[in-house]
């Protein structure tokens, strides 16, 4: 399993909390790579249902904080 930005671009607006299979559903339905599927696929389920977003399924995915630009001077 791999992630890259562009693939996880993909669930960013999935419906946040998901499961696997609503997760599984979501790509397919808008089409994305199947890259995408294999992936959440190849999440393994330990105790966890429900995700609440996609770091928790890819922890390194970026944040408006890792971007270096002030909105502010904008």
């Amino acid at each position: 399993m791999y992630w890259t930005l562009e693939l996880a671009s993909y669930l960013s607006d999935a419906p946040w909390p998901a499961t696997k299979d609503e997760l599984i559903d979501y790509a397919i339905r808008t089409g994305a790579p199947l890259e995408v599927v294999e992936n959440i696929q190849a999440i393994e389920e330990e105790d966890q249902d429900v995700y609440e977003s996609i770091e928790e399924i890819w922890p390194d995915y970026p944040s408006d904080e890792d971007f270096l630009w002030n909105e502010e001077e904008y």
